[in-house]
């Protein structure tokens, strides 16, 4: 098993485009996880930019690459100060696969000046489930699961008995198996945990990100990290998520937003549900 940095490892070449060599253990039923994608590319946007870490990205996913050789070609946009804006374009046997519009920065390990985020509510690591990669009866292996740890809230998991709790919320602990810190890369895996909130939602099959956006807000404690994943709308095949990431110190590290493409039940009445006052939600 390759370390996190070691999957995602780029090298520079002196026309703007970095050759990759994408690892098929950071997949989820055979595809190349989002987060996986996104941080290889960030990482060529960082070999070609003055500032180490990303702050901002928003993600376009094409088409799937498969494991094995990529390239991904970075153009700058904007040089300045205190940030780099970059454009990367991930392609694959002469097919764009992945399009990004990248920030990079420096990420502070301060606490926030002002916030009116607060730390959600989640059982204690230890008291979370942790997903294997290939559980008993499930429809595909998930080799992520051995890269990421995912230990999820308990509460969350009835749609494995059949009983979802229609709440479109997945909350959950992660860390990187190698024992590696977070960083500003690895935390675009964080913000795209599994499984997807459309599972709470009785909704079956994957749910392939469509768009994905993200800001980065600062540097995670050392330790693990913990996830608050929610649906908000599921509307013509398309489900909207927003995910909030936060260290070990109870401080928001990452949020994200993302369009998934999903599968409505034909035999489910339409539904509408109102989140808990208590369910982690974010005011």
């Amino acid at each position: 098993m390759q370390t996190f940095a070691e999957a995602t490892a780029v090298i520079p070449s002196d026309d703007n485009a970095c050759a990759a060599d994408l690892d098929p253990q950071w997949t989820v039923g055979g595809k190349l996880h989002g987060g996986y994608l996104m941080a290889v590319m960030a990482r060529a946007a960082a070999a070609h930019a003055d500032h180490p870490q990303v702050t901002a990205i928003s993600a376009t996913f094409l088409a799937p690459p498969s494991p094995g050789p990529a390239t991904v070609t970075v153009d700058v946009l904007r040089a300045g100060r205190t940030s780099t804006q970059v454009r990367a374009r991930l392609e694959q046997n002469g097919r764009s696969c992945t399009e990004a519009l990248i920030t990079l920065g420096v990420l502070e390990d301060l606490d926030p000046w002002w916030t009116t985020a607060v730390t959600p509510e989640i059982p204690a690591e230890v008291d979370c489930f942790h997903s294997p990669s290939n559980p008993p009866g499930a429809p595909f292996p998930v080799p992520l699961l051995d890269v990421v740890e995912h230990r999820l809230d308990p509460s969350t998991l009835g749609f494995v008995v059949g009983e979802p709790s229609m709440k479109g919320r997945i909350a959950a602990w992660l860390r990187l198996a190698d024992g590696s810190d977070w960083d500003s890369f690895a935390l675009l895996i964080a913000l795209d945990p599994i499984p997807p909130a459309s599972l709470t939602l009785g909704m079956p099959g994957w749910a392939p990100t469509i768009s994905f956006t993200a800001y980065l807000r600062r540097r995670p404690a050392p330790g693990p990290v913990h996830v608050i994943m929610h649906a908000t709308d599921v509307t013509a095949g398309r489900m909207h998520e927003t995910a909030e990431v936060w260290d070990a110190t109870g401080n928001l590290v990452g949020c994200a937003t993302q369009l998934a493409a999903v599968r409505i039940p034909t035999d489910r009445t339409r539904q509408s549900a109102q989140p808990d006052l208590d369910d982690g939600r974010l005011a």
